[in-house]
């Protein structure tokens, strides 16, 4: 019932102001007494999950986009992220929402769902299941090609109201971001709730083996080699990748060009609620 409620809601645009944008293999978490954030959201998910977990008590909130690269230890690290926050409170519950995926050729988006459940099924605590709406529940066809129906959710971390959501701004540092996830990174917190900060880095990689080979194919080589769901991706993701394997060529050490201090690159809301860059001098 919930995912056909989910399914049945138009994607909302949602703007940067007041956004923490979550990419792939990104986590953050945050509560309702956060100044500068008040939406988590991802999107561009086809055969990842976007996973929502929430204490009631609390209203500790973490957003994730996982896409099953080691889907125990990260659940294990989100679920201590919100405990973190709410420790102190006495009652509430822990509440997972999951969203993403569709019935795909290869049933990534299948063995992912699995990986999910047994993950939060093995935590100590209990976890209440409360949206489901992930590969078959999530999946349509046209004309005998399968596509994810949502592909992003936003979540109001005040309200606790989660919906199906875009976003025209992915940013800040969305290729250098995208450049960690495609190095093979780890799942990776970007956002320090207690000060506020988004907090990109240090990351370390070497150079990108056979990059100019890849920049030199078409759209479609591309398409074919570097998604796992070649026929349902959105649109944008040929010139995303290209952004992002440009970037890989133009720092194939970013320990010397990017964290040549090994400082994280730091980020506050501003005024009108959009990030701006902090120098780490006056931290």
């Amino acid at each position: 019932e919930k995912a056909k409620l989910l399914r049945s809601q138009p994607a909302q645009i949602v703007e940067p102001k007041g956004l923490l944008y979550v990419q792939q293999r990104e986590f953050a978490v945050t509560t309702p007494k956060d100044g500068s954030v008040s939406i988590l959201g991802s999107d561009d998910a086809t055969t990842c999950h976007i996973v929502v977990l929430r204490h009631t008590g609390s209203g500790a909130t973490c957003l994730t986009h996982c896409d099953g690269s080691d889907t125990e230890a990260e659940v294990s690290l989100i679920m201590s992220s919100v405990k973190s926050f709410s420790s102190s409170t006495g009652c509430g519950r822990l509440e997972v929402h999951l969203v993403g995926g569709f019935n795909d050729d290869r049933q990534l988006s299948q063995k992912l769902t699995n990986q999910l459940l047994r993950a939060f099924d093995l935590q100590p605590e209990d976890v209440h299941l409360v949206t489901f709406c992930v590969t078959e529940l999530n999946d349509r066809e046209e004309q005998d090609i399968h596509f994810p129906i949502i592909y992003g959710i936003a979540v109001n971390v005040k309200t606790a109201e989660i919906f199906p959501a875009t976003f025209p701004e992915k940013g800040p540092d969305e290729d250098l971001r995208s450049a960690h996830v495609l190095t093979g990174a780890p799942l990776t917190n970007i956002y320090d709730a207690k000060t506020e900060q988004l907090r990109i880095g240090p990351y370390l990689w070497g150079p990108f083996p056979h990059v100019d080979f890849w920049l030199e194919q078409d759209d479609a080589q591309i398409l074919q080699n570097l998604s796992t769901s070649p026929l349902a991706e959105p649109p944008h993701f040929v010139s995303h990748i290209r952004s992002t394997l440009t970037f890989l060529k133009e720092h194939p050490f970013p320990s010397r060009s990017l964290f040549p201090d090994r400082k994280p690159r730091i980020y506050k809301k501003n005024e009108e609620g959009l990030w701006e860059q902090v120098c780490s001098d006056k931290i």
